[in-house]
C-alpha cells in the first residue's frame, strides 16, 4: 500500500524533543523523507534516527539554532541539496517565557521573538521560492495565539497571535502558486517540558473540557491531515489541539 506522503520531502524545526519528535515519527511513518533541526539537544536528535532506523525508516537532523537569522538559508541549501527539494515545512521550534508587563526583561522578550516569530518568518521566505504547487506550510502556533487566557502570558501570546497571523496571510500570498498554509494549535500537551504531573497542570486540567492534557501523536496527527493528500482544499485554517480548552 502506498503511504500518503510517499516520495514527499518534509523539514521540520525543533524535531528531537516532544510535539517536534512526534511530527518527525509521524510523517516518516506516513512515507517522507525527514530533514528535522534541533538546538541544544544533539543526543536526543541520534536517539530519534536511531529509533526511527528499527522501524527501516530514516531521517536526518541539522544543528541550527533559532536565535541565528544566519543558518536558515544555509539550512534550505543543504536540504534541498541532500534532499532534491521541500514538499512540506513544518514550523514548529518555540520558546515561552512568562512574566506581566513591566517585570519582563528585555533579554526573554528578544527570545521569544527571535525564536516563535522572526525564524518561522525567515525559515519560510527561504523555503517558498523552491516549492511547488501542492506544497504545504504548516505553523504550529498555540491556543495561546487566539486569546490572552491567563495573565503573564504577553510576550508568548503576542509571538503566537503573530504565528497565527503569518498562517492567514501567507495561504492569501501563496494559494494562487497552489502552496497551501495552515497553522496547528496545540494547548496543554504532555512533554518533557510541560510534564502533565507538573506546576500547574492541575488548573490547566480544570480549564479543559476533556480533563486531561494532550498527547504529542494527537498534534502530530493534525500535522499529518494537512500535509496528506485529505486536505488539498485547506489553506488559512487554524486547527486547535486542545481537548476542547478554547471552546
Amino acid at each position: 500500500m502506498t503511504k500518503p506522503l510517499a516520495n514527499k520531502v518534509a523539514l521540520v524545526t525543533g524535531g528531537s524533543r516532544g510535539i517536534g519528535a512526534a511530527i518527525v515519527r509521524r510523517l516518516a511513518h506516513d512515507g517522507a523523507r525527514v530533514a528535522f533541526t534541533y538546538g541544544k539537544s544533539p543526543q536526543a536528535a541520534e536517539a530519534l534516527i536511531k529509533e526511527l532506523a528499527t522501524h527501516e525508516l530514516t531521517a536526518t537532523s541539522y544543528h541550527a539554532d533559532a536565535t541565528d537569522m544566519s543558518v536558515f538559508s544555509l539550512l534550505v541549501k543543504k536540504v534541498i541539496r541532500e534532499f532534491g527539494g521541500i514538499d512540506i515545512l513544518v514550523n514548529n521550534a518555540g520558546v515561552a517565557e512568562t512574566g506581566p508587563i513591566g517585570e519582563i526583561p528585555n533579554a526573554q522578550y528578544h527570545e521569544v521573538f527571535d525564536v516563535n516569530v522572526e525564524a518561522v518568518f525567515m525559515l519560510t521566505n527561504a523555503v517558498v521560492p523552491h516549492m511547488k504547487p501542492g506544497s504545504r506550510i504548516i505553523n504550529i502556533s498555540s491556543v495561546l495565539g487566539e486569546r490572552a487566557a491567563t495573565a503573564g502570558m504577553g510576550i508568548y501570546n503576542a509571538s503566537k497571535f503573530a504565528v497565527t497571523g503569518f498562517s492567514r496571510s501567507w495561504a492569501k500570498d501563496l494559494g494562487a502558486k497552489g502552496i497551501l498554509v495552515n497553522a496547528v494549535q496545540p494547548g496543554p500537551i504532555a512533554t518533557d517540558m510541560n510534564p502533565e504531573d507538573g506546576e500547574g497542570a492541575e488548573y490547566m486540567r480544570s480549564l479543559t473540557p476533556l480533563g486531561r492534557y494532550g498527547k504529542a501523536e494527537e498534534v502530530a496527527a493534525a500535522v499529518a491531515f494537512f500535509a496528506g493528500p485529505d486536505a488539498t482544499y485547506i489553506t488559512g485554517a487554524r486547527l486547535n489541539v486542545d481537548g476542547g480548552w478554547n471552546a
